[in-house]
């Protein structure tokens, strides 16, 4: 907000004038409203005035550019880092809401609205990123001095290295600044579980990357032509040097600053296709501490005057490193270098040896500031602009209800009345609104009392954050049994919650034959994309097998695919539901009949292997079975294991530890696997 702006400005961005009314009417009492029409509208108001603003609302679906643009053009601006965004939308599918939370939306709110949970959100918003703002100056000077404290003696070593090697002083420092960079951009773009204290540490570890060089002559290190091919040998004992000087710590090898400069020192001159030094490792063998600092060693080097060499200039550096001049890299990190290096160039340009980058504290404590003002049931009032786009929609609705084959309703719990659409109240033979005791008693007789009181009760199932709810029952229409597909949404008032209030839906005629109940449970268990079971199939069907045990053994596994998500952002999203469909057929065909295999999210794969003699072989030939290609897509996996060791074991038990483990191979570098053991600890690292 600027200076001088006494209340907080809100940007409104919908396509439906309607919409907008409903959302600027809630919050127009307290806020400063500005509507959009559409997301090109949008992008024109924040590129003139983006820092007037605290709060962009954006709806998903529009003409021009839509919401996911929107998000994408405020992302590569960085706009979106100052500026919070909340969806607005209607589509609850998880796809939709996740990408938009990776796009940076901050939150989201479902339509129809509620006065007092969009009023709150908003509010909770604004006051977390005032908050936020608020702690950045105070967080950063906290940091930086303790920063200055923690690196000293690092620096002093590290800078020795660099005086006796003739390079400029800013050299450690633009390693770390380069390192933290890619570090967060590959731990966002590859899903790396990295902490920001990791990263940190990583940073600093990076200092220590040539430390080796301590115990290399003068005249090789400092030799201004070409080094032959005795004097390359002994330059490349370096890395190893250093690490015998790490490793030497033995009082501190958990530590994992001296572990992080281990890795760093003897493996940053390893390169992907395992053509680097000294151990001739290749792909994800090489830790990622090591490949980023490999290639921030290397970007620094080419842009920095050696005795050797003039600097290149950032351009030619990046153009030098993607083509593979200096070796080759990780595909991922040099995406992750393209993306990042006008922000790179410009931090290297103001960093000193002195100060600290800006960008080296990146992440601060969330904050939430609740709200403590006053509730606001019944303070909302409609405009007379919404009420007569309200009217105008309700004409249209009604409208288009006449002219489908749907029988829509309406039924309010707190007065237990059920209105009818116009065709719905035909075909049932009954009044359009209905009251018991004397109209719902008819609609009970058409229905049946079970499946009345059955439709109550899933009513009540529905929540704010899972408002929908589809089944399909048969129904005594006009003389004759038919089958019916039944979706229904719930709404909820300020009054009545967590009790449903009131649920709009339909029930749609499937055919004129019965569908057997056995089959719609078969499908409500399965994945529809996949065929495996789902979530809920797991459920139903694990806990008799476990009980089994000891007469079988069991070992539950979890995996998931490495990169899914660079699968999608390049090849698209049609693309990821091949990879998805691919790790299914490879799982069926590599597992048995008895064995249990479920999709229970995204790209998480569940399996449950029923065994007699050693496990191990069976994970070994199915890890493998599972890594491929899938046309130009290194499809490999990451997964954990944990066995069945005692009675009583439960699934969430079992599938905690299984996940720990899979951390673990993520953590080792992924396209592997990893028992669990006790020395995992209780905790699945994030």
């Amino acid at each position: 907000m600027q200076k001088g702006q006494t209340r907080e400005k809100i940007l409104i961005v919908d396509d439906s004038e309607m919409n907008r009314s409903i959302l600027a009417d809630m919050l127009m009492g307290e806020f400063d409203i500005v509507e959009a029409e559409d997301g090109e509208v949008a992008l024109d108001i924040l590129a003139k005035d983006a820092d007037s603003f605290s709060l962009v609302l954006l709806d998903i679906v529009m003409p021009r550019k839509d919401g996911f643009e929107v998000l994408e053009e405020m992302k590569r601006t960085r706009l979106i880092e100052d500026l919070p965004v909340i969806m607005v939308s209607a589509e609850t599918a998880s796809a939709q809401i996740e990408r938009a939370y990776g796009l940076g939306a901050t939150d989201f709110i479902m339509r129809p609205f509620d006065a007092f949970i969009v009023h709150h959100r908003v509010l909770n918003t604004i006051f977390l990123y005032a908050k936020q703002r608020q702690l950045i100056s105070i967080i950063e000077e906290q940091i930086n001095e303790k920063e200055k404290d923690s690196n000293l003696m690092v620096d002093i070593l590290s800078h020795i290295v660099e005086f006796r090697n003739g390079e400029s002083g800013l050299h450690i420092r633009h390693v770390r600044i380069i390192t933290e960079m890619l570090l967060r951009k590959f731990a966002h773009k590859a899903h790396y579980p990295l902490t920001e204290r990791e990263i940190s540490i990583i940073g600093m570890a990076s200092a220590l990357h040539d430390i080796g060089k301590i115990c290399i002559d003068d005249k090789i290190l400092n030799k201004p032509g070409k080094l032959t091919a005795e004097e390359y040998a002994i330059m490349k004992t370096h890395s190893m040097v250093g690490a015998d000087m790490l490793g030497g710590l033995t009082a501190y090898q958990e530590d994992p600053l001296v572990r992080y400069a281990y890795q760093i020192c003897r493996w940053h001159h390893e390169r992907w296709d395992g053509r680097g030094y000294p151990d001739g490792l290749k792909g994800d063998e090489i830790p990622i501490p090591a490949q980023i600092v490999a290639m921030a060693d290397v970007y620094d080097a080419l842009t920095s005057e050696r005795v050797y060499k003039p600097p290149f200039t950032h351009e030619k550096a990046k153009e030098m490193i993607l083509a593979g001049e200096c070796g080759a890299f990780n595909p991922v990190l040099l995406e992750c270098l393209s993306d990042e290096f006008d922000l790179i160039r410009d931090e290297l340009a103001k960093s000193s040896a002195e100060g600290f980058s800006g960008i080296e504290i990146r992440k601060f404590a969330e904050a939430v500031l609740l709200s403590k003002g006053d509730s606001l049931r019944g303070k909302s009032k409609a405009s007379d602009r919404t009420l007569k786009l309200l009217d105008y929609e309700r004409m249209k609705y009604n409208f288009y209800a006449e002219l489908t084959e749907e029988i829509q309703f309406e039924y309010s719990f707190s007065e237990d009345i059920l209105k009818l659409s116009a065709r719905g109240a035909r075909q049932f033979g009954v009044e359009q609104a209905l009251s018991d005791p004397a109209g719902n008693l008819r609609l009970k007789e058409q229905l049946g009392e079970h499946w009345y009181e059955k439709f109550r009760k899933i009513l009540t199932r529905t929540s704010p954050t899972s408002p929908e709810y589809r089944c399909e029952c048969e129904l005594p229409i006009g003389g004759e049994m038919r089958w019916y597909s039944f979706i229904m949404r719930g709404i909820w008032s300020d009054e009545v919650t967590p009790e449903l209030e009131s649920i709009i839906g339909k029930l749609v005629d499937i055919n004129d034959t019965h569908v057997a109940m056995s089959e719609l449970k078969e499908k409500s268990i399965r994945d529809p994309l996949t065929g495996l079971l789902n979530r809920e199939g797991v459920w139903e069907e694990l806990p008799q097998r476990l009980a089994a045990f000891p007469a079988h053994k069991y070992a539950v596994t979890i995996f998931d695919i490495d990169y899914f998500k660079s699968a999608n952002d390049v090849y698209g999203h049609q693309f990821g539901d091949k990879v998805l469909c691919e790790v299914a057929e490879r799982l069926v065909h590599s597992t048995r009949v008895h064995d249990l295999c479920a999709r229970v999210g995204g790209d998480e794969f569940l399996i449950v292997f029923e065994y007699d003699g050693d496990i191990h072989p069976i994970i070994a030939r199915v890890f493998k079975a599972l890594c491929g290609k899938v046309e130009d897509f290194d499809l490999t996996v990451s997964m954990g294991i944990v066995e069945m060791t005692e009675k009583g074991q439960t699934y969430e038990e079992l599938s905690h530890k299984a996940d720990i483990a899979l951390y673990v191979s993520k953590y080792a570098g992924k396209a592997r696997y990893h028992f669990y053991d006790r020395s995992m600890g209780d905790d699945v690292a994030h």
